[in-house]
């Protein structure tokens, strides 16, 4: 499998908007769940958002509901996440993650372990 590839990282003052992108070439895109997660530094890491491979469902860690936005285009294999009205604690490295629907094993979209491929990460920070 070719892990997916993110972008769209960068600086940004609190109050401020990020869009990252996650390219998810190589695979049939419409046969993955896909995630993002997040980690700060001496933090753990933590689930942000989900959409289903049918993008008919979003689900959102409590922390970004409200402010943050899953979406995914299949045209150009790419799913999307929407920040707004970012906090200083929303400075982490972001990480895409895909899950092929037909793999073996249960599968909960919060637990990063259990999805398939991951990407390398794009570095957010939200300055006060």
């Amino acid at each position: 499998q070719v892990p997916p590839v993110e972008s769209g990282g960068g600086l940004v003052q609190a109050g401020g908007s990020l869009r990252l992108s996650c390219a998810a070439s190589g695979r049939s895109f419409s046969s993955y769940d896909m995630g993002w997660f997040r980690q700060a530094p001496g933090k753990e890491r933590e689930f942000v958002a989900a959409i289903s491979w049918s993008g008919g469902n979003a689900y959102y860690a409590d922390s970004v509901k409200g402010r943050f936005t899953i979406s995914r285009d299949y045209a150009k294999n790419t799913v999307y996440l929407q920040m707004n009205s970012l906090k200083p604690e929303d400075t982490a490295v972001y990480v895409c993650a895909a899950r092929y629907i037909y793999s073996a094993g249960t599968f909960h979209f919060t637990v990063f372990a259990e999805y398939d491929s991951w990407g390398p990460g794009t570095q957010v920070t939200v300055s006060s």
